[in-house]
Order: structure tokens, then C-alpha cells, then sequence
């Protein structure tokens, strides 16, 4: 889960042609309800199958789904499909949405962007991709009802010709719940904290990227909804959103804090602060340093105790993030 969400922004394991883009000409998005029947039976069968696998840890049938193209970065797709075990534990796995992406018409590897709407309209869900070849691309949204965390998959499929059929293209594994709460009970929770009457951006702020991140089962993908979850979070003031770098002072010591943001690396609604290290090297002296600058940080924005769970400490040196540590927030001084 940690080289997943170390940067929510970016996906962990997905081919290098999915990202935020430009639009480019000439393509075209089918939703599920407006598939031909052949090609909805057979989305569903190849995202049922690797879906299924993904649930009981048959790695042997996703290696054998790899689009050859991408063989290179198996590793990272198994890396992923091993640890969503703890996500999709307890639940039963079902198909959630299906979208079939046409772009034969391109001539050459452009940034796209999909828009796929509804029979009438009332519905657009735009799906953007970064150097993007010619050819048939389809996502499948799976998730495990029932589970504890909601684990939430996505599958990236390509067309690989009438012989081998859809390949798997990249695989994304998220949770949809976090401390026993959902993407929609986070952005309530954001909307309640710009109603208090005490300072509760910074926690607002974070609570709305939260709620993002739990509805969002991909970053290349986006809804109305989701741009109302954003417009509301960017309309905060005095947010967290341009206050980096932030200095941190403790006694005669100070540190740079680059960047605070989501981890859920242990599954827990915890806030990462990735701050430059005064040169420490012991492990003990390591941990020391992190609970300064931890315990400085929330002095800084006491109210981000009542929000989360706890606090990761990172370094980084040369661009290089190093975890330190982690602490409930009740364990921080």
C-alpha cells in the first residue's frame, strides 16, 4: 500500500498512458447501459475474472491476463494485487461500472480525454489519459460489498486482437472506507467543520481530500460530483493548500516541512508531514527527531487532532522520502 499512496495524485500501478491530459479528437466512451450486449458480456467476464483472482490471490491467473506490451512493470501490478488482501477481506466482489473507450482513430499516441455520458445526457464521466495509442481500451469498477475497508479495483483493459482478446492494462486498488467511514460521511464531516466556530480549515481541508480519495476509485477519472467536492475544498480559507514550505520550530531547533498529506498506509485515516531532517542517522536519534517535529506541527494546528487518526513522520533528502514513523495522535506530546 505505501508506494500506492505515496502521492494520491499519481496511480501506483497503471501503464504510463493514464494521467490528467489535454483533450485530443476523434474518440469515444460507451457507458455500461448503452454497451452492445457482446461487449458488455465480455467486459464483465474479463473484469469478473480478474477481479475474482485479484480476491483470492491467484496471481498466476493475472500474469497470464498481462498485456505482453507492459510485461515490464508486472512487478508492480503483482505488488499491488498481493497487498489489497486486507481491503477486500470479508466482502463479496461486484462489477460497479464498465466503460469501453474507443480510440482507433487516432493516428499516433495522443493526450485524450473520454467523455462518457448516459442516454440522456444527465450524466458525463470524463476519463483522461496521457499519450494514449491507437486502439480499444476499456475500465472496470469492481468493489467487495460487505468488506470492512470497501476495498474498491480498477481495471485498465486493452484489445489485443480477435486471438488473445482483453488484456490487463493496470490494476488500482483502493479502500472505500477509512476508520469506519466513507468518502460521503468525510465530506459531510468537512462541510460541519467550516461551520464551527473555531479555526477549522486545516482539518476541513484534509477531510475534503479524504472524501476524495475514498470516492475516487482512479485519479485519470472524474464526475460532477467529484469537481463539487474540489470547488468546495478550493473556496477554503486560509487552507493548507499554499502554506508549504512551513518552518516548524522546537527549542533551538528547526526543521522545513515540504508537504502534509493522506496516508492510509496502515489503513487509518493518518496525515503524512514529510520534513527535511536535521542530519540524524541513529535510529534512536531518527525517532526523537520525529516526535519534535510531529508534536511542533500540531501546536502549529491543534484542531487536526479531533479529525484523524494519527500522524506518519517522513524525511526527505535529495527528493528521496524516508518513513520514520507513525503515532496516534494520543501518543503525540
Amino acid at each position: 500500500m505505501r508506494h500506492f499512496w505515496k502521492s494520491f495524485t499519481v496511480p501506483a500501478v497503471l501503464v504510463a498512458i493514464l494521467a490528467a491530459a489535454a483533450p485530443s479528437r476523434a474518440t469515444s466512451c460507451t457507458m455500461q447501459a448503452e454497451l452492445l450486449p457482446q461487449d458488455r458480456d465480455a467486459l464483465a467476464a474479463a473484469g469478473g475474472r480478474l477481479a475474482a483472482a485479484v480476491a483470492v490471490q491467484d496471481i498466476a491467473t493475472l500474469k497470464g491476463a498481462l498485456l505482453p506490451a507492459i510485461a515490464q512493470d508486472w512487478d508492480g501490478i503483482r505488488n499491488e494485487a498481493e497487498q489489497a488482501a486486507p481491503l477486500l477481506k470479508g466482502g463479496q466482489i461486484q462489477l460497479r461500472n464498465l466503460y469501453l473507450l474507443d480510440a482507433t482513430t487516432l493516428s499516433a499516441p495522443a493526450d485524450t480525454q473520454f467523455f462518457c455520458s448516459n442516454a440522456d445526457g444527465s450524466l458525463t464521466v470524463t476519463l483522461a489519459m496521457r499519450a494514449l495509442p491507437p486502439g480499444r481500451y476499456a475500465v472496470v469498477l469492481a468493489e467487495a460489498a460487505g468488506a470492512p475497508y470497501a476495498g474498491q479495483l480498477s481495471f485498465l483493459l486493452v484489445w489485443d486482437g480477435p486471438a488473445s482478446g482483453w488484456k490487463l492494462g493496470g490494476l488500482t486498488i483502493r479502500p472505500g472506507v477509512l476508520d469506519g467511514h466513507d468518502g460521503l460521511w468525510w465530506w459531510t464531516h468537512a462541510r460541519e467543520l467550516l461551520r464551527s466556530d473555531q479555526n477549522e480549515s486545516w482539518p476541513a481541508w484534509y477531510s475534503y481530500e479524504t472524501a476524495r480519495m475514498l470516492v475516487l476509485p482512479v485519479d485519470f477519472l472524474s464526475s460532477p460530483n467529484l469537481e463539487k467536492l474540489i470547488a468546495e475544498q478550493e473556496a477554503i480559507k486560509n487552507s493548507p493548500q499554499n502554506a508549504f514550505p512551513l518552518t516548524l520550530s522546537e527549542g533551538p531547533r528547526s526543521w522545513k516541512v515540504d508537504a502534509v498529506h493522506i496516508d492510509p498506509t496502515l489503513l487509518h485515516a493518518d496525515l503524512a508531514v514529510v520534513f527535511e531532517s536535521i542530519g540524524v542517522t541513529d535510529p534512536a536519534a531518527q525517532r526523537t527527531e520525529a516526535i519534535a517535529v510531529l508534536s511542533a506541527f500540531l501546536k502549529t494546528q491543534p484542531e487536526l487532532r479531533k479529525s484523524f487518526h494519527g500522524l506518519w513522520a517522513y524525511t526527505v533528502k535529495d527528493g528521496k522520502q524516508t518513513p520514520v514513523m507513525e503515532l496516534p495522535m494520543a501518543q503525540i506530546p
